[in-house]
Protein backbone atom coordinates (compact mmCIF):
# COMPACT_ATOMS: atom_id res chain seq x y z
CA UNK A 1 0.00 0.00 0.00
CA UNK A 2 1.28 3.42 -1.15
CA UNK A 3 0.06 6.58 0.92
CA UNK A 4 0.24 9.82 -1.08
CA UNK A 5 -0.65 13.01 0.89
CA UNK A 6 -1.30 16.11 -1.65
CA UNK A 7 -3.31 13.75 -3.76
CA UNK A 8 -6.27 16.28 -4.71
CA UNK A 9 -3.16 18.32 -6.12
CA UNK A 10 -2.41 18.49 -9.96
CA UNK A 11 1.27 16.74 -9.28
CA UNK A 12 -0.52 14.35 -6.52
CA UNK A 13 -3.38 13.46 -8.60
CA UNK A 14 -1.12 12.39 -11.55
CA UNK A 15 1.03 10.65 -9.00
CA UNK A 16 -2.18 8.79 -7.56
CA UNK A 17 -2.82 7.92 -11.54
CA UNK A 18 0.26 6.45 -12.60
CA UNK A 19 0.67 4.60 -9.53
CA UNK A 20 -3.01 2.84 -10.27
CA UNK A 21 -2.07 2.05 -13.98
CA UNK A 22 1.09 -0.01 -12.31
CA UNK A 23 -1.30 -2.11 -10.69
CA UNK A 24 -0.51 -0.20 -7.15
CA UNK A 25 -2.59 -0.09 -3.95
CA UNK A 26 -3.03 3.30 -3.17
CA UNK A 27 -4.37 5.17 -0.51
CA UNK A 28 -4.83 8.86 -1.01
CA UNK A 29 -5.04 11.52 1.93
CA UNK A 30 -8.18 14.04 1.50
CA UNK A 31 -8.92 16.77 4.26
CA UNK A 32 -12.49 17.47 4.57
CA UNK A 33 -12.30 20.57 3.03
CA UNK A 34 -11.05 19.45 -0.05
CA UNK A 35 -12.78 19.69 -3.51
CA UNK A 36 -15.57 17.01 -3.53
CA UNK A 37 -14.98 17.02 -7.43
CA UNK A 38 -11.52 16.11 -7.08
CA UNK A 39 -12.16 13.30 -4.48
CA UNK A 40 -14.47 12.09 -6.94
CA UNK A 41 -11.84 11.98 -9.57
CA UNK A 42 -10.26 10.39 -6.97
CA UNK A 43 -12.09 7.48 -5.61
CA UNK A 44 -12.61 5.84 -9.20
CA UNK A 45 -8.50 5.79 -9.11
CA UNK A 46 -7.04 4.79 -5.47
CA UNK A 47 -7.56 1.86 -3.62
CA UNK A 48 -8.91 3.85 -0.48
CA UNK A 49 -9.67 7.67 0.60
CA UNK A 50 -8.25 8.14 3.76
CA UNK A 51 -9.60 11.28 5.80
CA UNK A 52 -6.85 13.67 7.25
CA UNK A 53 -4.94 16.27 7.68
CA UNK A 54 -1.09 17.06 7.75
CA UNK A 55 -2.10 19.09 11.25
CA UNK A 56 -3.52 16.40 12.86
CA UNK A 57 -1.63 13.96 13.99
CA UNK A 58 -4.38 11.24 14.76
CA UNK A 59 -5.46 11.14 11.06
CA UNK A 60 -1.92 10.76 10.19
CA UNK A 61 -1.29 7.21 12.22
CA UNK A 62 -4.65 6.21 10.67
CA UNK A 63 -3.52 6.79 7.32
CA UNK A 64 -0.40 5.49 7.76
CA UNK A 65 -1.40 2.17 9.38
CA UNK A 66 -0.45 -0.70 6.94
CA UNK A 67 1.51 1.31 4.34
CA UNK A 68 4.74 0.61 2.71
CA UNK A 69 5.91 4.14 1.17
CA UNK A 70 4.48 7.68 1.34
CA UNK A 71 4.67 10.04 -1.13
CA UNK A 72 4.36 13.41 -0.55
CA UNK A 73 3.85 16.70 -2.52
CA UNK A 74 1.79 18.54 0.07
CA UNK A 75 2.26 22.10 -0.14
CA UNK A 76 0.54 25.52 1.23
CA UNK A 77 0.82 26.98 -2.23
CA UNK A 78 -0.72 30.13 -2.86
CA UNK A 79 -4.20 29.40 -4.06
CA UNK A 80 -4.50 27.25 -1.28
CA UNK A 81 -2.39 29.89 1.55
CA UNK A 82 -4.30 30.46 4.41
CA UNK A 83 -2.29 32.76 7.42
CA UNK A 84 -2.25 30.72 10.51
CA UNK A 85 -4.78 27.97 9.06
CA UNK A 86 -2.95 26.24 6.09
CA UNK A 87 0.62 28.13 5.54
CA UNK A 88 4.27 27.16 5.26
CA UNK A 89 4.50 26.67 8.92
CA UNK A 90 1.92 24.72 9.64
CA UNK A 91 2.08 23.00 6.30
CA UNK A 92 5.03 23.06 4.92
CA UNK A 93 7.21 23.05 7.50
CA UNK A 94 5.29 21.49 11.11
CA UNK A 95 2.94 19.19 8.56
CA UNK A 96 5.35 17.28 7.16
CA UNK A 97 7.72 16.76 9.54
CA UNK A 98 4.44 15.29 11.76
CA UNK A 99 4.06 12.91 8.52
CA UNK A 100 7.76 11.80 8.59
CA UNK A 101 7.41 11.24 12.42
CA UNK A 102 4.45 9.13 12.02
CA UNK A 103 5.62 7.12 9.23
CA UNK A 104 8.63 6.10 10.91
CA UNK A 105 6.86 4.95 14.14
CA UNK A 106 5.03 2.92 11.84
CA UNK A 107 7.51 0.97 10.71
CA UNK A 108 7.46 2.13 6.70
CA UNK A 109 9.96 1.38 4.46
CA UNK A 110 10.53 4.05 1.82
CA UNK A 111 9.92 8.07 2.22
CA UNK A 112 9.08 9.91 -0.72
CA UNK A 113 9.46 13.93 -0.32
CA UNK A 114 8.76 16.73 -3.05
CA UNK A 115 10.98 19.51 -2.28
CA UNK A 116 12.83 22.82 -4.03
CA UNK A 117 15.47 22.62 -6.68
CA UNK A 118 18.63 22.96 -4.82
CA UNK A 119 19.85 25.52 -7.34
CA UNK A 120 17.08 27.87 -6.78
CA UNK A 121 18.20 28.28 -2.87
CA UNK A 122 17.37 31.81 -1.47
CA UNK A 123 16.95 32.57 2.09
CA UNK A 124 13.04 32.76 2.22
CA UNK A 125 10.45 30.88 4.74
CA UNK A 126 9.39 28.69 1.90
CA UNK A 127 12.82 27.50 0.91
CA UNK A 128 14.05 27.46 4.97
CA UNK A 129 10.90 24.89 5.41
CA UNK A 130 11.75 22.66 2.94
CA UNK A 131 15.40 22.37 3.68
CA UNK A 132 14.51 21.86 7.13
CA UNK A 133 12.16 18.65 6.47
CA UNK A 134 14.95 17.57 4.05
CA UNK A 135 17.32 17.09 7.13
CA UNK A 136 14.43 15.92 9.34
CA UNK A 137 14.07 13.09 6.83
CA UNK A 138 17.28 12.34 6.15
CA UNK A 139 18.08 12.20 9.88
CA UNK A 140 14.87 9.66 10.54
CA UNK A 141 16.20 5.93 9.38
CA UNK A 142 13.87 4.95 6.59
CA UNK A 143 14.67 4.67 3.09
CA UNK A 144 14.24 8.19 1.62
CA UNK A 145 14.18 9.73 -1.76
CA UNK A 146 14.32 13.65 -1.58
CA UNK A 147 12.94 15.00 -4.93
CA UNK A 148 14.35 18.68 -5.70
CA UNK A 149 12.80 19.76 -9.65
CA UNK A 150 13.68 22.46 -11.51
CA UNK A 151 10.80 24.88 -12.66
CA UNK A 152 7.59 23.04 -13.62
CA UNK A 153 6.31 24.12 -17.20
CA UNK A 154 2.71 23.48 -15.94
CA UNK A 155 2.91 25.80 -12.97
CA UNK A 156 5.61 28.41 -14.26
CA UNK A 157 4.78 28.44 -18.33
CA UNK A 158 1.13 28.92 -17.46
CA UNK A 159 -1.30 32.11 -17.74
CA UNK A 160 -1.50 32.30 -13.79
CA UNK A 161 2.71 32.88 -13.45
CA UNK A 162 2.59 35.86 -16.68
CA UNK A 163 3.14 33.27 -19.24
CA UNK A 164 0.10 33.93 -21.10
CA UNK A 165 0.43 31.85 -24.08
CA UNK A 166 -3.30 32.35 -25.40
CA UNK A 167 -2.56 35.56 -25.47
CA UNK A 168 0.58 35.83 -26.74
CA UNK A 169 1.62 37.68 -23.76
CA UNK A 170 5.03 36.60 -21.91
CA UNK A 171 6.82 38.50 -18.63
CA UNK A 172 10.07 37.53 -17.67
CA UNK A 173 12.05 38.10 -15.05
CA UNK A 174 15.45 40.27 -15.35
CA UNK A 175 17.12 39.64 -19.09
CA UNK A 176 15.60 36.42 -19.37
CA UNK A 177 18.72 34.99 -20.21
CA UNK A 178 19.56 32.34 -17.27
CA UNK A 179 19.05 28.92 -18.79
CA UNK A 180 16.74 26.43 -17.00
CA UNK A 181 15.90 22.66 -16.61
CA UNK A 182 12.26 23.41 -16.99
CA UNK A 183 10.62 19.77 -16.07
CA UNK A 184 7.11 19.03 -16.95
CA UNK A 185 4.84 17.65 -14.60
CA UNK A 186 4.10 14.28 -15.93
CA UNK A 187 7.76 13.53 -15.75
CA UNK A 188 8.26 14.83 -12.39
CA UNK A 189 5.01 12.46 -11.07
CA UNK A 190 7.07 9.48 -12.95
CA UNK A 191 10.67 10.21 -11.09
CA UNK A 192 8.30 10.45 -7.85
CA UNK A 193 6.83 6.88 -8.74
CA UNK A 194 9.82 5.14 -10.14
CA UNK A 195 11.83 6.10 -7.11
CA UNK A 196 10.09 3.64 -5.10
CA UNK A 197 11.71 0.76 -7.25
CA UNK A 198 14.78 1.96 -8.47
CA UNK A 199 17.89 1.97 -6.08
CA UNK A 200 19.82 4.96 -7.77
CA UNK A 201 16.91 6.80 -6.34
CA UNK A 202 17.24 5.29 -2.33
CA UNK A 203 18.60 7.59 0.66
CA UNK A 204 19.39 10.22 -2.04
CA UNK A 205 18.56 13.49 -3.30
CA UNK A 206 17.49 13.88 -7.18
CA UNK A 207 17.88 17.18 -8.78
CA UNK A 208 15.47 17.01 -11.77
CA UNK A 209 15.11 18.93 -15.05
CA UNK A 210 13.99 18.54 -18.54
CA UNK A 211 16.30 17.64 -21.77
CA UNK A 212 18.08 20.77 -21.82
CA UNK A 213 18.48 23.84 -19.89
CA UNK A 214 16.31 26.66 -22.03
CA UNK A 215 16.72 30.55 -20.67
CA UNK A 216 12.69 32.39 -20.78
CA UNK A 217 13.64 33.68 -23.74
CA UNK A 218 14.09 31.05 -25.87
CA UNK A 219 11.23 29.23 -24.27
CA UNK A 220 9.55 32.89 -26.17
CA UNK A 221 11.11 32.43 -29.43
CA UNK A 222 10.19 28.28 -29.13
CA UNK A 223 5.98 29.32 -28.11
CA UNK A 224 6.53 32.03 -30.88
CA UNK A 225 7.39 29.21 -33.87
CA UNK A 226 4.77 26.73 -32.60
CA UNK A 227 2.11 29.24 -32.70
CA UNK A 228 3.16 31.75 -35.61
CA UNK A 229 2.61 34.86 -34.03
CA UNK A 230 5.02 37.26 -32.08
CA UNK A 231 5.03 37.54 -28.38
CA UNK A 232 4.64 40.99 -26.18
CA UNK A 233 7.27 40.64 -24.00
CA UNK A 234 7.73 42.51 -20.46
CA UNK A 235 10.70 42.44 -18.44
CA UNK A 236 10.58 42.59 -14.53
CA UNK A 237 13.70 44.16 -13.26
CA UNK A 238 15.51 42.43 -10.18
CA UNK A 239 15.02 45.47 -8.15
CA UNK A 240 11.37 45.31 -8.94
CA UNK A 241 11.12 41.82 -7.66
CA UNK A 242 13.03 42.61 -4.78
CA UNK A 243 10.97 45.41 -3.77
CA UNK A 244 7.90 43.23 -3.92
CA UNK A 245 9.32 40.85 -1.67
CA UNK A 246 10.46 43.10 0.61
CA UNK A 247 6.65 44.73 0.84
CA UNK A 248 5.36 40.94 0.84
CA UNK A 249 2.35 40.50 3.98
CA UNK A 250 2.75 36.55 4.07
CA UNK A 251 5.31 34.16 4.18
CA UNK A 252 4.46 32.47 0.92
CA UNK A 253 4.09 35.62 -1.41
CA UNK A 254 7.43 36.67 0.09
CA UNK A 255 8.78 33.13 -0.65
CA UNK A 256 7.40 33.00 -4.45
CA UNK A 257 8.77 36.73 -5.16
CA UNK A 258 12.29 35.19 -3.66
CA UNK A 259 11.99 32.36 -5.83
CA UNK A 260 11.41 34.81 -8.79
CA UNK A 261 14.46 36.63 -8.10
CA UNK A 262 16.84 33.08 -7.96
CA UNK A 263 15.46 31.92 -11.08
CA UNK A 264 16.53 35.41 -13.08
CA UNK A 265 20.26 33.47 -12.67
CA UNK A 266 18.80 30.19 -13.91
CA UNK A 267 18.24 26.61 -12.81
CA UNK A 268 20.38 24.31 -15.15
CA UNK A 269 20.21 20.85 -14.18
CA UNK A 270 22.42 18.05 -16.16
CA UNK A 271 20.19 14.59 -16.63
CA UNK A 272 22.57 12.38 -18.40
CA UNK A 273 23.99 10.74 -15.44
CA UNK A 274 20.44 10.06 -13.63
CA UNK A 275 19.12 8.57 -16.84
CA UNK A 276 21.38 6.20 -17.57
CA UNK A 277 20.21 4.90 -14.15
CA UNK A 278 16.65 5.64 -14.25
CA UNK A 279 15.52 5.89 -18.50
CA UNK A 280 12.94 8.65 -18.90
CA UNK A 281 12.24 9.83 -22.10
CA UNK A 282 11.94 14.08 -21.08
CA UNK A 283 9.27 16.05 -22.63
CA UNK A 284 10.86 19.28 -23.91
CA UNK A 285 9.84 22.56 -23.94
CA UNK A 286 8.89 22.22 -27.61
CA UNK A 287 6.41 19.67 -27.22
CA UNK A 288 5.04 20.85 -23.65
CA UNK A 289 4.43 23.96 -26.50
CA UNK A 290 2.92 22.09 -28.95
CA UNK A 291 0.77 20.29 -26.32
CA UNK A 292 -0.93 23.52 -24.63
CA UNK A 293 -0.76 25.53 -27.80
CA UNK A 294 -3.06 22.09 -29.34
CA UNK A 295 -5.67 22.76 -26.54
CA UNK A 296 -6.23 26.90 -27.47
CA UNK A 297 -8.62 27.71 -29.73
CA UNK A 298 -7.88 28.41 -32.77
CA UNK A 299 -10.08 31.68 -32.78
CA UNK A 300 -8.10 32.76 -29.81
CA UNK A 301 -4.79 32.39 -31.49
CA UNK A 302 -5.98 34.40 -34.23
CA UNK A 303 -7.51 37.40 -31.46
CA UNK A 304 -4.14 39.55 -31.97
CA UNK A 305 -0.58 39.66 -33.57
CA UNK A 306 0.99 41.91 -30.21
CA UNK A 307 4.05 44.28 -31.41
CA UNK A 308 6.85 42.64 -28.98
CA UNK A 309 7.49 45.19 -26.14
CA UNK A 310 10.44 45.15 -23.49
CA UNK A 311 9.76 47.93 -21.04
CA UNK A 312 10.40 46.98 -17.67
CA UNK A 313 7.40 47.34 -15.18
CA UNK A 314 7.05 47.31 -10.75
Amino acid sequence: MILVVGATGVLGGEICRRLAIRGDHVRALVRPSSDPGRVRALERLVTEIAPGDLRDAPSLGTACAGVDAVITTASAVPHRFSAGRNDIATVDLEGTMRLIDTARDAGIGHFVYVSLSGNLDPPCPLRDAKRDVERRLRAAGMRYTVVRPSAVMEAWLAPAAGFDYPRAIATVDGAGDGPISWIALGDLAEFSVRSLAAPAAWSTTLELGGPEAVTPLEVVRTFERASGRRFAVTHVPEEALEGHEEAATDDMTRSIWALRRAGMRGDPIPMTGLLSAIPLALTSVSQYAERVLGKVPADALMTRTPRSGRGPVC
